[in-house]
């Protein structure tokens, strides 16, 4: 009994440890809706400049006041509705799309019981191959984005992804030398005292 204690108590642990490099699947997907909620906002407030010019324009040509109130209330209305829906599409999006790519990523690097390049080449590929496939238009046209979308995923996640890597090793490696140089300091400075003490005790006796 104590020992199946013992082995349930050890295994537990080495479930919940991450390997160097993986992303929160969590962390990343709130970072992704938060910066699809911005561009999608950001992109549809650009877009609606020029209508804006447009509602400039009739104010300028019409006298009433209460028209030019009613038509400005109107374009506000529009614009906000805008922005709004396009930062609420655009968080799903990008949300999803982050989701996707690192949920399969993760999910590759505990299959194959290692985190490297090819995970994040084979999770970029298979994310942008399924948008691809779930956009709107023909059949002839899902396949042509579905190809597409899976050789520029490999394409664009193969150097990002070797250098992100690459990055977290330089990081291990600096962490590595600073708590052994941490240690070693530590272990030269008892010394130094032991040798002071030492030195101390040949004088007296002398």
């Amino acid at each position: 009994m104590e020992s199946s204690e013992i082995t349930e108590e050890e295994t537990v642990p080495n479930r919940s440890q991450k390997m160097a490099g993986t992303v929160n699947w969590g962390t990343a997907t709130v970072i992704g809706v938060f910066a699809g909620l911005f561009y999608g906002g950001s992109k549809e407030a650009a877009a609606s400049v020029s209508k804006d010019a447009e509602v400039m324009l009739k104010l300028g040509s019409t006298p009433d006041k209460r028209e030019q109130y009613r038509l400005m209330r109107d374009a506000m209305e529009k614009r906000f509705i805008r922005v709004t829906r396009g930062s609420i599409v655009g968080g799903i999006r990008l949300g999803m799309f982050t989701a996707a790519f690192y949920g399969l990523q993760n999910l590759l690097a505990e299959k194959r019981g290692v985190h490297d390049v090819y995970n994040v080449v084979g999770a970029g590929s298979a994310t942008a191959a399924t948008f691809g496939l779930i956009m709107p238009g023909s059949l002839q046209w899902r396949a042509r984005n579905v190809m597409l979308g899976s050789a520029l995923g490999a394409a664009v996640c193969f150097p990002l992804g070797w250098l992100h890597l690459k990055l977290v090793e330089k990081a291990n490696e600096g962490t590595g030398t600073t708590d052994g140089n941490e240690v070693k300091g530590g272990v030269g400075a008892a010394i130094e005292r032991l040798e002071e003490h030492l030195n101390k005790g040949d004088v007296k006796s002398t």
